[in-house]
């Protein structure tokens, strides 16, 4: 039965490598997207406008702009002479922060008293501008610090993982599990259909393969794909980045096999309830938006509200241990409803088709048919005798 399952498997392969433009798909897209995303899905805030209203015009406010226009995220200072001004900068997107200094800016700091500032933010744009909201904060601590005039408290920040906050050590690690996704998904979820439009499906169910051997022949090359392409990106990320991998290779080895046992599930179970590979295509990209806005990668996990079923029912250690409980998710989104049989294979590889039995190439049979299916037309005999 293994010697079969190889060969079932070696028949997926070949049927996703064996086309060129298939095999293109799977390996230009990765690269692409990984040198795109490295120098454009950037969290940083660089070349944006700062607006500065500056009342008092001494020589303390004019030391303070020059330091903010050599900061890496302000590449233009535009001065603003009236409230007028202010209101119409800000409602044509002309800058992302202005900064307004008070009269008293410069008396303030000469006679070693705090001098407050005001800074208004295009909350239209808002973690664009709150980054860049930081940075003038962080400018204008240092400066007073200098200038004698010592906070309350003051804050030491250090930044563990990521020291110097680039963004491409967030964004290339990510990427393996984003991309993995697509690729696995993809895979797995056109398997089942593509055998239903070729009309092959009705041999695979007549074959000696269990259904468990059926699920495994479908779901190892959607697996053997996401490993390709998370070692791919991490290659990218190492070599061509950079990005340190103080990690463990054998530990990321085993989580991106689970995970991609987890895709193949997700997508044996769209292949399953679509008749076509269009059908396959769409339902993929109808799991992935809320897949990637749930997963904590766009928005934190403990922000989402707890009376939304999907803030939960995504994370894995509490799936986990509602299954350790015998519950599955249908159970806890439907708690009257009684629950399915547990295993995906009845409905995968059972479901009664329509019409007889049509089998287009006898010849391609590797076995006699399943010992259930003989006793099923044996019991048909029978009764009809009877």
């Amino acid at each position: 039965m293994l010697h079969r399952l190889l060969r079932l498997i070696r028949k997926e392969l070949q049927v996703i490598l064996g086309d060129p433009k298939t095999r293109v798909l799977l390996i230009m897209p990765v690269l692409l997207q990984t040198l795109i995303f490295s120098f454009a899905a950037t969290l940083e805030v660089r070349h944006a406008t700062l607006a500065i209203f500056d009342l008092d015009g001494g020589k303390a406010s004019a030391d303070l702009q020059q330091r903010l226009s050599r900061t890496p995220t302000f590449a233009r200072l535009l001065p603003v002479h009236s409230e007028g001004e202010v209101q119409s900068v800000m409602d044509h997107q002309e800058a992302l922060v202005l900064l307004r200094i008070p009269q008293d800016f410069s008396r303030r700091l000469a006679e070693g008293r705090p001098a407050p500032l005001q800074l208004l933010i295009d909350g239209r744009r808002s973690n664009s501008a709150q980054i860049a909201m930081g940075d003038v904060s962080r400018v204008i601590q240092a400066y007073t610090v200098e200038r004698g005039v010592r906070p309350a408290s003051h804050l030491v920040l250090r930044n563990l993982y990521n020291p110097n906050l680039n963004s491409k050590w967030h964004v290339l690690p990510s990427l393996v599990a984003l991309i993995t996704t697509i690729g696995c998904l993809t895979v797995t979820a056109l398997s089942v259909a593509r055998e239903r439009e070729e009309g092959t499906f009705d041999q695979l169910l007549v074959s000696p393969l269990t259904p468990a051997y059926i699920m495994a022949g479908k779901a190892v090359p959607g697996i053997l794909v996401a490993l390709v392409q998370g070692a791919i990106i991490v290659s990218m990320a190492v070599f061509g980045f950079g990005i340190p991998f103080s990690g463990s290779l054998p530990l990321l080895l085993v989580g991106l096999i689970c995970y991609g046992l987890s895709l193949a599930g997700v997508g044996l179970f769209i292949s399953s309830i679509s008749s076509t590979q269009q059908q396959a295509f769409l339902g993929v990209f109808a799991f992935m938006a809320p897949a990637v806005n749930l997963s904590g990668y766009v928005a934190p996990i403990e922000n989402m509200p707890l009376f939304f079923p999907g803030a939960r029912l995504h994370e894995p250690p509490y799936l986990l241990h509602q299954h350790r409980q015998g519950r599955l998710p249908e159970e806890l989104w439907f708690p009257g409803r009684p629950a399915r049989p547990r295993s995906a294979a009845p409905h995968l590889l059972r479901h009664p088709l329509p019409g007889p039995l049509h089998v287009p190439s006898p010849h391609r049979l590797t076995g006699p048919l399943p010992t259930g299916a003989a006793e099923g037309r044996l019991m048909e005999r029978r009764s009809s005798k009877g």
